[in-house]
C-alpha cells in the first residue's frame, strides 16, 4: 500500500477499532479529506475528491464501503449477500487489477469480512458466470464490462442492492465516447439502485463543477466537493541540452546521452513518450548506449499482454532501472519506487504533464521529480509553458461533451437486451445523464427507430431490425442472435486493423525473389504483440522494422499474422501506429503565444532558443498574443505561405484543407500544405505575397470565418474523412458487426460495407442518425471546428503579413515537415540535418522584400 496519511489533527467520523489499530500500527492517521469523504458517504451524498498523487485517493474512495461492510457483518453476522455493494470503475484494466491487489492488503491485515474481485476482458468465462450468480462485495472493473452487465437479464439482481460506485481517474473517463457510454450506464444504475451514491476520484481537474454535475447527472444539484491539500511542489525542469538543439524533428536523439545519464543516477525512471513508434526508437537507442547493462524495459499498448504484465511485475518488484512507455502508464498505478519521470517531447497539456510526473514519488509530502526533454526549438517553448502552468497548479482538461448519438443507439440496444422497455421511461432515464441532458425527444425517437429499422432508407432489410415493438408498447430485442452480437461488439474503442506479430522458428519455404510468403508454415514461435495491417502492407519482403525493442524482418503473412525473424541493421523502419499523438491544448497554445510576444520572458529560455527568436525578430517579426503572423517567400521555383496560429495539428490541418480550396478559386494555384502543432505552410505556383501586396488577393478574405460554412460542407462531402468517420460510428452503433461467433470481419470488409451504406444514406436519407453522428464527430474531434472558429474570430483584423525574399527562422521547422517520411534512425537524422542547414543558412540571410512593418491586413 502507498503511504496514506501523515500525523496531523483531523476531525470527522470515528473509525471502527480495526481501522484505528491498522493506521496506528503504521504510524499514520487518516487524512482530513479521507474523513470528509467518509462523512459525505454517511450522509448518502455523492462526492468528488480532488487530490494530488500520494494523497491516498484510492483508500479514501473505498473507506466508506469498507466501514459499512464491516458494520453490516458486525450487526447482522452471516447475512446472505444478494448483490454487489460497491462497484469500482477504472479506465484501465491494469489499474483495476493493481487497485484490487493494493486494497486486499488492508482487508487481509484487518481481517475484514469483505470479498473483492476484478472483472476485465481477461477474466475467465466461468468466473464471470459465477460473479453473476454470487456477486462479491466489491467488483473492480472497466466501463465496457459495466455495459455488458447492465445488458444482461439479471442486471436487477446484480445491481439492485448497490450502495456505492467509485470512479477512479474520473477526468480520463468523461472526455470521450467511452465516458458517454459510462454516463448512460450510471443513469441505468441510478434507476436500478436509487439508494446508490457515487464517488469520483481525480488528481487533475480544470472545473470541478463539471465533474460534480456529471457524477449526479442533474443540473439542479452537484456532488459534494472534497479537496486535499496540494502537497509538495513538484521538482520540474526543462533540459537545457549541452548538444545542438534541432530546429525541427521529434526523435530527441540529440539528448539521449543526457537521458541515459539521468536514468543511471536515479533509482527508477519512467521515460514517457507521446507515440508508440517513438517508444520503440528511444528504447532501442538507449539499449545501444547501455554500457552499464542497466535493466531498461519497454511498455506500450501494442505489445503482447503477457510481456506487458512481466514488465509491470518487474517494476512493482523494483527490478528495473527504467521503463520507456506511452500513455499506458499515465494513470494512477503504483509501480514501485519510481523517483524520476522523463518526458521526451512536449507534453501537449498542463494536466497531462501533472498526471505523468505524479508517477514519481507516490507521497504527498515529497516532491515529484521530472525532466522535460524537448525534441526541437518550438517544443522548448511548449515545455517551458507547461512547467510554468504546473508550478501554478493550472489545469487544462477537456471541456464537457455532448453525448454521441452512435453511443446512444448502442445503449438503447443494450437496454432491450436486458429487458423490454417503455420508450418514455428510457428517455427520462437517458436525459438524467449529464452528456445527454439536452437530448430532444425527436433525437431519441430517431435513435430508437434506427435500432428498430436501420432508418428510413434501410428499413426494408430485416438484418437491420434489432428490436421489435410488443403489443403493450414496450420494445424488446429481436432475437437471441442480436443479443449475442451486442455482447461481442459492445464498447466505443475502434482500433486499427491489427495483425499478430509472430516470430518464425526456422526458415520459411523458398519463394521467388521479392515475393511475400502467404502459405502455411509449420509451428511458429511466440507472439510478440500486434501491429497495424496498413503498416505491414507497405513493407517488402525482408524490410526491417522496430517492434518490442527488437529489429525484425518481415518474412511473410499467414491469415491474421505477420511472420517475422530477428534481423540486424542500423536504420530499421518504425511502425507508425494509429493514435498516440496528443493535440496541443488551447491553454498551452495561449501561453506559447504569450512567450513569443514578450521578449522579456525569454531570459529563462535556453540560449539557443532565445537566439533563434531574436533572429526571427530581426529577419521578420514575431506573432503577437492575439495576432496571426503570415509570411510569404519564394523557394525552389515555388511560392510559400507560412502561418503561425499555435492552435494544434488538427485545427491547422483543417485550416490548410479549407484555405487551399479558397486559394484555388482565387487563382493562387496551391499545390499542397503541411501542418504541425504550431504552424502550417502552403506552397503554390502563384506568388501569394506579390498578389497580396498588389491588392489582387486579401488575406482577410482568405481567413474569413465564413470558410466554416459552405467551404467546410463541400469539402466534407468530397473527402474520405467523412466515410472513415461514418465507418466508426456504424460499428459503434451496431449497424455493422465486426465480431460474431466463429467469424470476424476484416477492416476491408467493414470498409466496403459501410462505404456502400454511406453512399445510400447520402442520397436517400441525408438526415440519418449516423450521418449526424459522423458530422458531430468530425466537428468535435478530427477537425477541431470549435477551436478553429475561435481562432478565426480572434485574428479577424489582426493578420500581420511579412513578404520575405527567403524562408524565415520561424518557418524552418514547418518547412522541414514537407515530404518527411515517417522513418526514424540515423539516416533520417542525417537527411534532416542537411536540409535544416540549407534552410538555416537561407533564414539567417533573410530580409523583407517589401517592408510594411506592423501593417495589419484588414478583414
Amino acid at each position: 500500500m502507498k503511504r496514506t496519511g501523515l500525523p496531523a489533527p483531523v476531525t470527522g467520523p470515528a473509525l471502527p477499532a480495526p481501522f484505528v489499530r491498522w493506521f496506528a500500527a503504521r504510524g499514520w492517521t487518516p487524512r482530513q479529506h479521507q474523513l470528509d469523504l467518509l462523512a459525505a458517504a454517511e450522509r448518502r451524498e455523492s462526492a468528488l475528491l480532488v487530490a494530488p498523487t500520494g494523497a491516498g485517493k484510492t483508500l479514501a474512495g473505498f473507506l466508506p464501503s469498507l466501514v459499512e461492510l464491516t458494520a453490516r457483518e458486525r450487526h447482522l453476522p452471516g447475512t446472505k449477500r444478494r448483490g454487489l455493494h460497491t462497484l469500482y470503475i477504472s479506465p484501465l484494466k491494469a489499474l483495476a487489477i493493481d487497485v484490487a491487489r493494493n486494497l486486499k492488503t488492508p482487508v487481509e491485515e484487518m481481517a475484514l469480512p469483505v470479498r473483492i474481485e476484478t472483472r476485465t476482458g481477461d477474466t475467465s468465462a466461468s468466473k464471470r458466470q459465477r460473479q453473476r450468480r454470487d456477486p462479491p462485495d466489491m467488483l473492480l472493473t472497466t466501463p465496457e464490462q459495466v455495459a455488458l452487465l447492465l445488458a444482461s437479464p439479471d442486471a436487477q439482481f446484480l445491481f439492485g442492492d448497490l450502495q456505492r460506485i467509485v470512479l477512479d481517474e474520473l477526468h480520463a473517463l468523461v472526455t470521450s465516447k467511452r465516458g458517454d457510454l459510462l454516463s448512460l450506464g450510471l443513469a441505468r444504475l441510478r434507476a436500478l439502485a436509487p439508494q446508490m451514491s457515487a464517488i469520483g476520484l481525480s488528481a487533475t481537474v480544470r472545473d470541478p463543477d463539471e465533474l460534480r454535475r456529471w457524477l449526479v447527472g442533474s443540473d439542479d444539484k452537484l456532488a459534494t466537493l472534497v479537496t486535499a491539500p496540494p502537497g509538495a511542489p513538484p521538482d520540474l525542469r526543462v533540459l537545457d541540452t549541452r548538444e545542438h538543439l534541432p530546429w525541427a524533428g521529434h526523435s530527441a536523439v540529440h539528448a539521449l546521452r543526457e537521458i541515459y545519464s539521468a536514468i543511471r543516477n536515479a533509482n527508477m525512471t519512467l521515460v514517457f513518450v507521446n507515440t508508440r513508434a517513438q517508444a520503440e526508437f528511444v528504447f532501442q537507442e538507449l539499449w545501444r548506449m547501455n554500457d552499464d547493462k542497466l535493466a531498461i524495459a519497454l511498455h506500450h499498448g501494442s505489445l503482447d499482454a503477457g510481456q506487458r504484465r512481466r514488465v509491470e511485475e518487474a517494476m512493482a518488484a523494483g527490478k528495473l532501472k527504467a521503463v520507456v512507455c506511452t500513455s499506458t502508464l499515465d494513470l494512477g498505478i503504483d509501480w514501485g519506487d519510481v523517483d524520476l519521470v522523463i518526458n521526451v517531447g512536449a507534453p501537449k497539456g498542463a494536466s497531462r504533464l501533472m498526471q505523468r510526473i505524479g508517477r514519481a514519488n507516490h507521497r504527498l509530502d515529497e516532491p515529484s521529480r521530472a525532466i522535460l526533454v524537448p525534441a526541437n526549438r518550438f517544443e522548448v517553448l511548449e515545455c517551458v509553458a507547461a512547467v510554468d502552468a504546473a508550478r501554478e497548479g493550472a489545469q487544462d482538461t477537456a471541456q464537457p461533451r455532448t453525448g454521441a448519438l452512435d453511443v446512444l443507439a448502442q445503449h438503447v440496444l443494450g437496454m432491450a437486451c436486458a429487458e423490454p422497455f417503455h420508450a418514455d421511461a428510457l428517455y427520462n432515464e437517458i436525459i438524467s445523464a449529464a452528456p445527454y441532458a439536452g437530448l430532444t425527444w425527436e433525437q431519441f425517437e430517431k435513435a430508437v427507430d434506427f435500432v428498430a429499422t436501420g432508418g428510413y432508407a434501410l428499413r426494408t432489410y430485416d438484418r437491420f431490425a434489432k428490436i421489435k415493438r410488443m403489443p403493450d408498447g414496450r420494445w424488446r430485442v429481436a432475437n437471441g442472435r442480436i443479443a449475442q452480437s451486442y455482447r461481442m461488439n459492445v464498447g466505443t474503442i475502434i482500433e486499427a486493423d491489427m495483425l499478430k506479430v509472430r516470430m518464425v522458428r526456422g526458415p520459411l519455404p523458398k519463394r521467388e525473389p521479392g515475393a511475400v510468403y502467404t502459405g502455411r508454415i509449420g509451428r511458429g514461435g511466440r507472439v510478440l504483440g500486434e501491429i497495424e495491417e496498413s503498416f505491414i502492407e507497405m513493407l517488402a519482403p525482408n524490410d526491417t522494422f522496430l517492434f518490442g525493442g527488437e529489429i525484425l524482418a518481415l518474412q511473410g503473412l499467414q491469415e491474421d499474422e505477420a511472420l517475422v525473424s530477428r534481423a540486424h541493421g542500423d536504420a530499421p523502419k518504425v511502425p507508425s501506429y494509429a493514435g498516440g499523438k496528443f493535440p496541443l491544448s488551447t491553454y498551452l497554445a495561449a501561453r506559447v503565444r504569450g512567450f513569443l510576444a514578450d521578449p522579456t520572458s525569454w531570459d529563462h529560455l535556453p540560449p539557443q532558443v532565445g537566439e533563434w527568436l531574436a533572429l526571427q525578430a530581426e529577419r521578420s517579426t514575431l506573432p503577437g498574443r492575439r495576432d496571426l503572423l503570415v509570411e510569404t517567400f519564394p523557394r525552389g521555383g515555388r511560392f510559400y505561405m507560412a502561418a503561425y496560429p499555435f492552435e494544434g495539428r488538427l485545427a491547422h490541418q483543417t485550416l490548410g484543407m479549407l484555405l487551399t480550396r479558397r486559394m484555388d478559386r482565387a487563382g493562387l494555384k496551391p499545390l499542397g500544405f503541411v501542418a504541425n502543432d504550431y504552424a502550417f505552410a502552403i506552397w503554390s505556383l502563384a506568388d501569394i505575397g506579390k498578389r497580396v501586396g498588389a491588392g489582387a488577393a486579401s488575406l482577410g478574405d482568405l481567413f474569413a470565418q465564413d470558410m466554416l460554412g459552405d467551404d467546410l460542407e463541400d469539402w466534407l462531402h468530397e473527402s474520405a474523412l467523412m466515410k472513415r468517420t461514418f465507418r466508426n460510428c456504424a460499428v459503434i452503433a451496431g449497424l455493422i458487426e465486426r465480431r460474431f461467433p466463429g467469424k470476424e470481419k476484416t477492416g476491408r470488409q467493414v470498409t466496403i460495407s459501410t462505404d456502400l451504406v454511406y453512399d445510400v444514406l447520402r442520397r436517400h436519407e441525408p438526415d440519418h442518425l449516423l450521418l449526424e453522428a459522423a458530422r458531430q464527430d468530425a466537428a468535435t474531434g478530427l477537425l477541431d471546428i470549435a477551436r478553429l472558429s475561435d481562432m478565426l474570430a480572434r485574428i479577424a483584423g489582426r493578420i500581420v503579413h511579412r513578404d520575405l525574399d527567403r524562408v524565415s527562422p520561424l518557418a524552418v521547422p514547418i518547412m522541414l515537415e514537407i515530404g518527411r517520411e515517417l522513418v526514424y534512425g540515423e539516416a533520417q537524422d542525417q537527411i534532416l540535418a542537411e536540409a535544416a542547414q540549407d534552410l538555416i543558412r537561407e533564414a539567417e540571410g533573410a530580409k523583407a522584400r517589401r517592408v510594411e512593418a506592423d501593417n495589419l491586413v484588414p478583414s
